[in-house]
């Protein structure tokens, strides 16, 4: 598991922060939409191995409408005004110092 950031909006990945799905989410709707984006990240890869450019294109739209509904990209589903430091290296981020003590706690 990747660690999540002490606000639950990101994880980390190789130092870099990725937003979270939306908590709010009900459990079926969020089941739904994982089960969309598995299933638009298949058509990327079909797409890709027929070297298909239109279905590439779709498949990838697909992918960026589940992530959207998701709460993965688009606007934030946060409503306290804090910006977005999604795909931002942690270590330049107000989440530096957490980010840090889990480096120093390895």
């Amino acid at each position: 598991m990747y660690p999540i950031t002490p606000d639950g909006r990101y994880f980390v990945v190789k130092g870099q922060l990725w937003r979270c799905s939306n908590p709010k989410l009900p459990d079926e709707q969020r089941q739904r939409l994982v089960a969309d984006l598995m299933a638009a990240r298949r058509a990327v890869k079909c797409a890709k191995a027929s070297d298909n450019a239109e279905q590439l294109q779709e498949a990838r739209s697909q992918v960026d409408a589940a992530k959207v509904a998701l709460g993965e990209r688009g606007p934030v589903w946060w409503s306290d005004d804090s910006p977005d430091y999604n795909r931002h290296n942690a270590a330049n981020t107000p989440y530096a110092d957490w980010y840090h003590s889990l480096i120093d706690a390895e």
